[in-house]
């Protein structure tokens, strides 16, 4: 395709820059007016309490709906990468682009909002290369925390851009190659316009290590264990699953799988090839009277997730694994920042069942990190010599000191764009020239709703001021003919005078406002519940210093 002469080459972040996940990036070509877009990534975030109710939260694709979209890249597996496919491809609809691990698993999220039969999904082969539209795409094969994971050599009549995706330089993988070195340096020879890159641990100096460092130290740690061992780790870890697995089978135990992803990404690595000469994994039945010594648990759960496996396992509710006195459980994981108290919970109930924890806090080796630290970054830029950085993945404060980074390293420019920023990379000197529309949407109740939406306002509202209904008769004169019946959630009562009595002298306080209403007043159910509101939330300030959402119903005899 010839470069026309009002064409332009842009970069927008809909997710995933100023925050740690729910990516989505877009790459545009041509005029303004005529513009075609490539789609990297489709992920979701994950809710927290300020958000009851939600699990889960994708980008909005507002800007983009309607656009001459020309494909869908994905660079990895992982849920902040791929996970709002399933909700989003009806707004983006586009062919998908994808390695054959990552293609194994979109399909099982397509199918689940029975989206497949609606999906071209592409199959490219690693280190594979297509062109899709006016993007010629090269996938070049980098090492991170899942398998198959990509950067994007994506090529356009007014430059080449670098799209890293996760990565971090391991010489040692475990599960696939290395990081292809010889082809980003042969990028870097061509002429990289951009580098658009993973800024997670920027601030970590030297390296992130590697995963046959931490085969090793699993290894070592679980041959001296005795009675049942559960290991939990991120499922999507293929590569330290197998290093648990083979020191698991080192050591004479048969592994289980506990939680509904370690059976979900298991299979997907065997569909690939990965995981092939091990044993078969134990059935649930064998598990449950399969020896002490001679057995080990790959969990789910981790970070303190409430449903996941480890978590009934300190609950003893899980239906297979039971750990206690004499059992060991190891997290081969680091803590993402905002799960530490939920992981302090589950460590302590499994503590409080007498089972022995091992966490990278005590034994640095058995975790390492899947994103380049400082010295993987400047390796990286040495390799790549892009004329402009534009630093992703993470918060505000990562994207500036990634840009202060790649300066030091002589990158001539540096461009730190927020979402909603649409980055001008070529023609001229790299700039953010607009902002478009971008936020975030919660699926609630299966359903997308806007961070605006009513339902997780009034959530939100009730979750921390709590809620009163109010019930009562009027006759045909407007008066009052039954009794009135407040009923509360979540509002306290004390030791000196119990929540009934509250709720009693609120009932009086309801009697007196509806008999002031004269005339038209209360005729008007509208009125006479506005009436009722103000007096109880008022009533509510003073009693509980909270304004609760209040229910009236008016019934009429």
């Amino acid at each position: 395709m010839k470069k026309q002469a009002n064409d332009e080459l842009v970069f927008l972040p809909l997710g995933g820059s100023d925050e740690v996940g729910m990516n989505l990036n877009a790459y545009g070509y041509g005029p303004e007016e005529n513009r075609q877009w490539l789609v990297v990534d489709v992920g979701v975030t994950f809710g927290d309490l300020s958000t009851p109710g939600v699990d889960v939260i994708v980008p909005d694709p507002a800007f983009l709906e309607g656009e001459d979209i020309r494909g869908i890249v994905l660079t990895h597996a992982h849920e902040d990468h791929i996970g709002a496919l399933g909700w989003l491809w009806p707004r983006l609809k586009a062919p998908v682009y994808a390695t054959p691990f990552t293609a194994y698993l979109i399909r099982d999220k397509l199918r689940e909002r029975n989206l497949l039969d609606q999906v071209e999904i592409i199959e490219v082969p690693l280190g594979g290369a297509v062109q899709i539209g006016p993007f010629g795409v090269t996938f070049v094969t980098m090492t991170h925390s899942i398998a198959e994971p990509n950067g994007l050599a994506i090529d356009t009549p007014l430059g080449l851009v670098f799209h890293t995706g996760d990565w971090k330089i391991d010489d040692q993988p475990v599960i696939g190659s290395m990081t292809d070195a010889p082809a980003i340096r042969a990028l870097g020879d061509k002429g990289v316009l951009a580098m658009v890159c993973d800024s997670t641990n920027v601030f970590v100096p030297g390296v992130a290590g590697s995963e046959g460092d931490v085969a090793v130290a699993l290894g070592k740690l679980i041959s001296t264990l005795k009675g049942r061992v559960a290991v939990g780790c991120f499922a999507s870890n293929v590569a330290r699953m197998d290093s648990v697995i083979r020191a698991a089978e080192a050591c004479g135990r048969r592994v289980a799988l506990a939680g509904r992803s370690m059976h979900r990404i298991t299979a997907a690595a065997k569909h690939v090839g990965m995981l092939q000469d091990i044993k078969p994994f134990l059935s649930d039945e064998e598990a449950r009277v399969w020896p002490a010594d001679e057995i080990l648990y790959l969990c789910t759960g981790s970070q303190g997730e409430a449903r996941a496996a480890l978590s009934r396992v300190a609950d003893g509710t899980h239906p297979t694994v039971k750990l206690g006195l004499g059992d060991h459980c190891i997290f081969s994981s680091r803590q993402i920042p905002g799960n530490e108290l939920a992981i302090g919970r589950l460590q302590d109930r499994l503590a409080d069942r007498g089972v022995r924890l091992y966490t990278e806090k005590d034994h640095p080796g058995i975790h390492v990190s899947g994103h380049p630290c400082r010295d993987e970054l400047k390796q990286m830029y040495e390799w790549a010599r892009p004329q402009i950085a534009v630093p992703t993945h993470g918060v505000r404060r990562f994207l500036l000191e990634h840009a202060n980074l790649a300066k030091e390293v002589g990158v001539p420019e540096t461009v730190t764009p927020r979402n909603g920023d649409m980055v001008r990379l070529a023609p001229g000197p790299a700039a953010i020239v607009d902002e478009v529309p971008n936020g975030r949407l919660y699926v609630d109740g299966g359903m997308l709703v806007t961070e605006q939406g009513e339902a997780l306002k009034e959530r939100r509202h009730a979750s921390t001021n709590g809620v009163l209904v109010v019930a009562f008769c009027l006759d045909k004169r407007g008066r009052i003919v039954s009794d009135i019946d407040i009923r509360s959630v979540g509002l306290p009562g004390d030791l000196r005078k119990p929540l009934g009595d509250v709720l009693d002298d609120l009932a009086e306080r309801v009697e007196n406002v509806v008999s002031s209403l004269k005339g038209e007043a209360l005729e008007d159910e509208m009125v006479i519940e506005q009436a009722v509101a103000r007096t109880l939330k008022k009533a509510s300030q003073q009693i509980w210093d909270r304004r609760p959402i209040v229910e009236t119903v008016v019934l009429r005899l």
